[in-house]
């Protein structure tokens, strides 16, 4: 049985997905201004075009990711702050996540453990997907011609 402050926990470790997506946003919109700083100067370099197609690719994905953790996280926070008992608020999720069409109804009535992990899961999700961003801007920096000429 998952306790109050278990939930409440859960739920301060996902809204942590907020401050991994804002630097993910970051660095899709540095990708964005790379590619378009490439077409506005008409000198194409398709090693920056491909870091910045992929870095956008990234960063879609990690927005998508970022979403389902913040929607966890609401979720998670509502549930631990509920004054009614644990089984009568996983029943009402339930139903309101059937209803919405969020949730097969054959999911329903799964332990919190087994929520708890799919929803950290998200977040390791979201987090590997950041750093591939950040892999990849490294990368770029450290392989760059202007750095290797100035060693």
């Amino acid at each position: 049985m998952i306790s109050d402050m278990e939930l409440h926990t859960v739920a301060s470790l996902l809204r942590r997905g907020h401050s991994l997506d804002q630097l993910s946003t970051g660095l899709t919109l540095l990708a964005a201004l790379l590619g378009l700083g490439q077409w506005l100067a008409g000198v194409i370099d398709p090693w920056l075009l491909l870091l910045s197609a992929a870095l956008l690719v990234l960063g879609v994905l990690e927005k998508y990711w970022a979403l389902r953790v913040a929607f966890d996280a609401d979720l998670f926070q509502r549930m631990a702050d509920s004054t009614h008992s644990l089984a009568e608020r996983t029943y009402e999720l339930d139903q309101a996540l059937t209803a919405l069409g969020l949730q097969p109804a054959e999911r329903a009535g799964r332990l919190w453990t087994e929520r708890r992990h799919g929803a950290l899961l998200l977040l390791r999700r979201q987090s590997r997907l950041l750093a591939v961003q950040i892999v990849l801007v490294l990368g770029f920096i450290l392989a760059s011609p202007w750095l290797a000429s100035g060693l």
